[in-house]
């Protein structure tokens, strides 16, 4: 007779984001994915085939606590004013209760830049493909600017994110702040 399972997937799944999110895929050992999920390495390999199974699940999870941000970013209609709201949102999430700092999909893209995984590449730079087209959308609102202009706007805002995402982890509040307001001014 199989075992009932003693544990619920999505919460498991959600200490191992935050495990990945603090110490990125290499950092984190099975022992540690165990510890931090309360579950032996069978039930680990039984329920996600392998510590990568994991972290698949746990970037999805993320993708899903996120998704109302971005669907609340898709829906604004204030141009550039969505854009630095949607800054402001990303840094939210880090803040909220049991969140770690910076971004998790930008730490794993930074980490897997140079990784063989195509599968897991084309899914992070899908996520930044629509990241700059939402940015294109929200920069055209603005009747006054020429595409050239908006595609290298697009460009800064997109590098400015990914420095948003690791000052979180380090700076304080009234720092980000400021990176932000700064990084708005220029556009």
């Amino acid at each position: 007779m199989a075992r009932k399972k003693e544990y619920l997937e999505a919460d498991v799944i959600d200490k191992a984001m935050n495990l990945f999110w603090r110490n990125g895929y290499e950092n984190t050992s099975m022992k540690m994915l165990e510890k931090e999920m309360g579950i032996n390495k069978f039930s680990i390999y039984s329920s996600f085939g392998s510590k990568y199974g994991v972290f698949t699940e746990s970037i999805k999870s993320y993708k899903e606590k996120t998704h109302y941000m971005f669907e609340k970013f898709e829906k604004a209609s204030n141009g550039v004013e969505d854009i630095k709201q949607f800054f402001y949102d990303s840094v939210d999430v880090c803040n909220q209760n049991g969140n770690e700092k910076g971004c998790f999909l930008t730490n794993t893209y930074n980490e897997f830049s140079e990784s063989e995984d195509e599968e897991l590449k084309d899914q992070l730079n899908s996520f930044m493909v629509h990241l700059k087209k939402l940015f294109i959308e929200k920069l055209r609102m603005d009747g006054s600017k020429d595409e050239d202009t908006i595609l290298k706007q697009a460009n800064f805002l997109v590098l400015a994110k990914h420095g948003l995402a690791a000052a979180t982890r380090v700076n304080n509040q009234k720092e980000i702040e400021d990176y932000i307001e700064m990084t708005f001014k220029n556009i």
